[in-house]
């Protein structure tokens, strides 16, 4: 460890790079940067494991600030290290097309893991990484070969831990048995209401004994050396996650500012500045580090050795185990087996062929089966709902760890590979974030549509990171029955479909649903829903399979039910509802209205095809009627003469009493059409909704 003057000037660094950064951006977080800074000496100067000049080395430990607001200290950790972080992009703090955003975001600066902010995910998000890490390692390391061998370190603090989401990840982690998981608490008191003492009474110590983790502290936060120890301490445990609690002041070094709410979040002023200055005895001007200081911090020759070491390790791995070297290789690289594309060809193909009449929840599991069985790294899970969403297949049984901590695996060495997370829909969606953003694994996980409400912030984080996560949502309508409207979906697809960057569908049969996973899969760079059915859906014969993947395509023609004219209207129909628009079409044929059916199981990536196929589907001047067992708003974009919806809460009944009772009949639909076309009504029926 650098003495103790030394580590007091590196501390310093990070202290004044933060107190300037966010003065000069009138904007900012200075307090939890400059209380941390010990730690971070501690932590990045000693024991983690990371080469700046190549941020994404596979073998590298994870760091997590969780508490995101505080997101100088990592950029001043990054800068001094080593990393493409230039001082320039310090003084550009949180201003438009700067790599120093206001909160830290992955893929814009190098060496950040993940996009931190919304409080208690970062810490989830550092579970799904130790989790992906233990995983990888039970299922490619050998005797002598530990090519999977690292740790995720995570800072976090008052806020994180008030967070509902935060009691989720750490239940789950002690549960696991995550050894490899380290988080040092920044216990300050301090929140921006001020003294968090009469709204944070937990005793957060015996809360992590209670979950299975090992606790060491309260510890000096600002002394480094005891921070080091402790750290050193955590690493050497077999069997369960390490909290270690520091106790720090906030804002440390502000004669003023310092343990009080005003050193949160705003800029400490210049007076302050120059007072916390000459209090810390850092005589340089903003934004100089002294040529001894950047060394002292310098880590590039450190990581490259440690790289170096690594790579002659894999080599050796690689020579004893070629396959395995390989498959290791493909999956950190997220690249698909070669074979994917025409596993997903005869997955399809098989549905349809099949034509099988199912819930599209069922479909979805055999789409799954397939998948699964091609795809090692697809790893599921369901949040206390298996039996309903249908997420385990033949080839991913449960996820089980022994005492030890140890993966238990079956007779043939093969771990599980559906993970039970339990009541925890927003624990099990951040989670899947922090796995996807480790590598090795494409997460899935299931639960009911209604409940992405739970899950809703971290499936917009996936969406904003760009993580291949993939949602299970069933029982997606009021076709659930007598459950009624607390699980009956009403407006969670249309808000889902609001998220940029997320797809999602709404399959109305097998061939449909196969479509969907196979999209889903191959999408690398966005987050996708699959909204699925409680209830038997039948298959519908299909045109051309090969139009499903553009999320929208021409289902039935006016000819294919006895009327050779062109037609006159369109009805639109996603998931359940497609049945419902077929029967229409025919009960309009009876009329000689010929009407064309297209099925939308994907508004989200039919938005996205160009006008010239888009009015293939949708042709000008022939009007549209949309039917979708859910909130009408989303559809008048389409220029829909009428939809056939539902704008209010469900019921408890059974699902046919429902249908009627909310007008979903072909009856309703074939009229709403009428009435576009400005015909006669077939009978007196409710009004489209």
């Amino acid at each position: 460890m650098a003495n103790t003057q030394q580590s007091q000037q590196m501390a310093n660094a990070i202290r004044a790079l933060a107190m300037d950064a966010v003065q000069q951006a009138n904007s900012g977080h200075p307090g939890a940067p400059m209380g941390m800074a010990d730690m971070a000496v501690a932590l990045w100067s000693r024991h983690l494991k990371h080469n700046p000049t190549n941020p994404q080395w596979f073998d590298r430990d994870r760091f997590v600030l969780s508490n995101g607001h505080g997101s100088m200290l990592l950029y001043a950790l990054l800068h001094l290290t080593g990393y493409d972080l230039p001082i320039g992009e310090l003084k550009n703090f949180r201003q438009l097309h700067s790599k120093t955003p206001g909160h830290p975001e992955v893929g814009y600066t190098a060496g950040v893991e993940t996009t931190t902010g919304p409080l208690g995910q970062g810490i989830t998000n550092a579970v799904g990484f130790a989790l992906a890490e233990k995983l990888l390692a039970a299922e490619f390391n050998r005797e002598g070969h530990a090519v999977v061998d690292h740790h995720t370190y995570a800072f976090l603090g008052d806020g994180c831990l008030m967070e509902g989401i935060s009691h989720e990840a750490v239940s789950l982690a002690g549960a696991w048995k995550l050894n490899k998981l380290i988080a040092l608490y920044d216990d300050n008191g301090i929140s921006i209401d001020g003294q968090v003492a009469p709204w944070f009474a937990d005793n957060t110590p015996l809360r992590f004994v209670a979950s299975g983790w090992n606790v060491i502290g309260p510890i000096d936060g600002h002394d480094a050396d005891k921070v080091v120890t402790a750290i050193e301490e955590a690493k050497k445990q077999t069997e369960r996650p390490t909290l270690i609690v520091c106790k720090t002041h906030i804002g440390k070094g502000s004669p003023n500012r310092a343990n009080t709410a005003k050193a949160h979040g705003e800029p400490l002023g210049a007076e302050e500045i120059a007072l916390t200055r000459e209090a810390l005895g850092w005589t340089s001007e903003p934004f100089v580090i002294p040529e001894d200081v950047y060394a002292s911090w310098d880590c590039k020759a450190n990581g490259q050795s440690a790289e170096a070491a690594w790579n002659d390790r894999f080599a050796a791995y690689s020579k004893a185990f070629p396959e395995l070297a390989a498959e290791l290789t493909r999956r950190m690289n997220g690249d698909l087996p070669a074979n994917f594309a025409q596993v997903a060809v005869d997955t399809v193909v098989a549905a349809h062929t099949k034509g099988e009449t199912v819930a599209s929840r069922k479909a979805s599991q055999l789409a799954l089966e397939a998948f699964t069985a091609a795809l090692p790294e697809l790893l599921g899970g369901s949040a206390d709902l298996t039996g309903s969403n249908l997420t385990n297949t033949k080839s991913t049984p449960n996820l089980r760890f022994d005492m030890q901590g140890h993966v238990v695996k079956n007779e043939a060495g093969v771990g599980g590979r559906h993970i039970n997370y339990g009541v925890r829909e927003f624990g099990m969606a951040a989670i899947m974030n922090g796995v996807a953003l480790h590598g090795g694994f494409i997460p899935y996980g299931g639960t009911f549509l209604t409940f992405s409400d739970y899950s809703r912030n971290a499936i917009r984080m996936a969406a904003l990171m760009k993580q291949r996560v993939i949602h299970v949502f069933t029982h997606d309508s009021i076709g659930l029955g007598e459950d009624g409207p607390t699980h009956q979906s009403i407006e969670h697809v249309a808000s889902l479909r609001l998220i940029p960057n997320l797809d999602v569908w709404r399959p109305a049969d097998t061939a449909e649903t196969a479509v969907a996973w196979s999209v889903a899969l191959s999408n690398r760079n966005k987050p996708t829903v699959l909204a699925l059915s409680r209830q038997n859906l039948p298959y519908a014969p299909k045109r051309d399979l090969g139009e499903i993947s553009r999320g929208a395509y021409v289902l039935s023609e006016p000819a294919d039910v006895g009327i050779k004219k062109k037609p006159v209207a369109v009805i639109i129909a996603t998931g359940s509802e497609v049945q419902l628009a077929l029967k229409a079409q025919r009960l309009l044929a009876d009329k000689k209205v010929p009407v064309r059916v297209v099925s939308m199981p994907s508004t989200t990536t039919f938005d996205r095809e160009d006008a010239k196929y888009k009015s293939s589907v949708l042709p000008a001047g022939v009007p549209r009627v949309a039917v979708e067992m859910g909130v009408t708003d989303g559809w008048w974009k389409y220029g829909c003469a009428a939809v056939v919806g539902i704008d209010t809460y469900g019921e408890s009944a059974p699902a046919p009493v429902l249908f009627k009772h909310f007008g979903f009949t072909e009856e309703n639909v074939a009229d709403a059409v009428l009435v576009a076309i400005g015909a006669a009504r077939l009978k007196p029926a409710k009004k489209a909704r």
